[in-house]
């Protein structure tokens, strides 16, 4: 038995030194970087990064993705439902297949789809009437970024709300219970570490996007992504060279916040559904 366990260990070699080259390295180049300034260790950098603009850009960052995850995940489980009750297997495969490729539509084509469509001189703006600029502003952002967060909880509400037994609702009924009492103590209580685990994904999706909004808003809307982009570009204070590696540490630390959230939720959303 110990043997066998040895050899499983030496099978995961390859993956470890690949994941400690791909990840372990990076991340200690970051963590060193962030906390080096003029030559020295130091928290200038850190300190510097949790302060004025900076501070300003990280909260915007939050405040775009928990929007978006909101909304996201309002409108894309009502979405989610109307599929799974169809009758309609056509629809289903349709909706669930769109939504496997708008997800991962992003980048500038996302911008540039939706910059001539509602833009300032885009096809449909001129016709409904926006006013000037108003698709490069922080509602601007959001409603860009439900058109990837909406299918993407729509891919993630789908096996949950499937999991839903028939058997459930049935038991309710002949127990007296309304529709409401259903969706009160028996399906929302299920589905709710699914939905919570959606919306940490919309907002981690969202925290982390970069292109999109480089494309459309530029520095209109302060956003810690394009931060990190002025100041590897050269945008930095004297002393601060390392601040983009800072501001790339204040996130991750918010994204491990969220994994944090998610992996759990998704470990009940299992338990529950198998």
């Amino acid at each position: 038995m110990s043997r066998s366990r040895s050899k499983g260990w030496l099978g995961t070699l390859p993956l470890l030194a690949f994941f400690a080259l791909v990840f372990g390295v990076p991340a200690i180049a970051l963590v060193a970087g962030a906390f080096t300034a003029q030559g020295r260790p130091s928290l200038a950098n850190v300190t510097q990064s949790l302060q004025g603009g900076y501070l300003t850009a990280m909260i915007g960052s939050i405040k775009l993705s928990a929007m978006v995850a909101l909304l996201g995940a309002v409108l894309g489980t009502f979405l989610a439902y109307a599929v799974v009750t169809s009758r309609s297997t056509l629809l289903r495969e349709a909706v669930l297949t769109a939504s496997g490729v708008l997800a991962n539509f992003g980048g500038v084509p996302l911008a540039f789809f939706w910059i001539a469509t509602l833009g300032n001189s885009g096809v449909i703006s001129g016709l409904v009437g926006l006013p000037s600029g108003s698709l490069y502003t922080f509602w601007g952002l959001v409603v860009v970024y439900l058109y990837f967060s909406i299918p993407l909880m729509v891919l993630a509400m789908a096996p949950a709300l499937d999991g839903l037994r028939p058997q459930w609702r049935e038991a309710a009924a002949g127990s007296g219970a309304t529709a409401w009492h259903y969706w009160r103590f028996v399906a929302l209580p299920v589905l709710a570490p699914a939905m919570l685990g959606g919306v940490v994904l919309l907002f981690g999706a969202s925290f982390s996007a970069y292109a999109t909004a480089n494309a459309m808003v530029g520095t209109v809307v302060p956003l810690v992504t394009l931060k990190i982009a002025s100041a590897l570009t050269g945008d930095v204070l004297i002393g601060y060279e390392n601040i983009a590696l800072a501001l790339s540490l204040d996130m991750v630390v918010v994204a491990g916040l969220v994994m944090a959230v998610y992996l759990p939720l998704q470990r009940r959303t299992s338990r529950w559904l198998h």
